[in-house]
């Protein structure tokens, strides 16, 4: 479910860069894309916190982080990180986007409204998953 969000996040991203390019000129396209990147930061960043917390789960807790422990004990991956060192490595991915956030439009002067509509990307991908699994529901 989570790539079928994240390749939802990107087609809507180009969808909504194409729509801005004809209404508004290249370089407010180029702001959707910048706001898709920054988009695609936090979705990194949060899939990555919450897979370090599950996997930082104790070995009798619930089947599903149990599946992901060992698959993870399987390839490899397994190792024990502190709760508080996930949660740094958290707020420390976010000030590295609001930086660049800062950096798109101060620096780059990228359009903000471009931007936004970049990052709104993964709404409109989160509420058409939303109203997929809803439709299909209705028929089951």
């Amino acid at each position: 479910m989570i790539e079928r969000v994240a390749r939802g996040t990107a087609i809507a991203c180009v969808v909504i860069a194409t729509a801005f390019t004809l209404w508004r000129g290249a370089l407010a396209g180029v702001a959707v894309v910048g706001g898709g990147a920054l988009v695609g930061l936090v979705f990194w960043a949060i899939k990555g916190t919450v897979d370090g917390l599950i996997l930082s789960l104790p070995r009798h807790s619930g089947g599903a982080a149990r599946v992901m422990q060992g698959e993870a004990a399987a390839a490899g991956q397994f190792r024990r990180k502190s709760t508080g060192f996930s949660l740094v490595k958290f707020f420390t991915r976010h000030a590295i986007v609001a930086l660049a956030a800062y950096g798109m439009m101060v620096r780059l002067h990228l359009d903000p409204l471009g931007l936004l509509a970049g990052v709104s990307s993964l709404g409109v991908a989160v509420g058409v998953e939303a109203l997929r699994d809803l439709r299909w529901r209705r028929f089951l």
